[in-house]
């Protein structure tokens, strides 16, 4: 639970960060990491990569790497830190995300999450996250539901909407 929160955080972290435009992925990257960084602990893998660009998955030159290109506003990239434990598990939480303008006066870009799937409730120790933390999961399980939501409904899809409501509650 603890490793799976500390992970959930970096996503969170990297999620909302609101940068200059034209700022290399690798420039920022370590918000995914700091929350296990704080505890000593690390993942092995990249944070993302871009997503789409010739209709492939992994696609270069869009990611977290030194080696990436700035990320600019329409480009999609995958974010997912994660954590291994050798042996025993491993956690990695992968959301697509779309880069848009921030709601700042001068050109700055955020990421809006485009995933729309809600984390798995009993692996977050709410005690670990932050009220910015909390803030922003509440604000994306209220956009789950309010676009997800009404198309389970469109298609009569009742016991999936229950689900919903239950895993997007603040």
């Amino acid at each position: 639970q603890d490793a799976y929160t500390r992970v959930l955080m970096g996503n969170i972290d990297l999620s909302r960060l609101v940068f200059p435009a034209s700022t290399a992925g690798g420039t920022v990257e370590a918000f995914a990491r700091q929350a296990l960084w704080k505890v000593g602990l690390n993942y092995g893998h990249g944070t993302g990569h871009g997503i789409g660009n010739f209709l492939s998955v992994h696609e270069w030159p869009v990611g977290f790497q030194s080696n990436n290109i700035p990320l600019t506003k329409g480009m999609f990239t995958s974010i997912e830190p994660g954590y291994y434990q050798d042996g025993e598990f491993g956690i990695r939480i992968e959301d697509i995300a779309l880069v848009v303008e921030a709601q700042t006066e001068k050109p700055f870009l955020t990421f809006e999450v485009v995933s729309l799937v809600p984390y798995d409730r009993n692996l977050i120790d709410v005690d670990l996250l932050s009220r910015e933390q909390i803030q922003h999961l509440n604000a994306y399980y209220k956009s789950i539901r309010e676009r997800v939501g009404p198309e389970l409904r469109r298609q009569q899809l009742e016991e999936e909407y229950a689900w919903l409501q239950r895993n997007t509650e603040p």
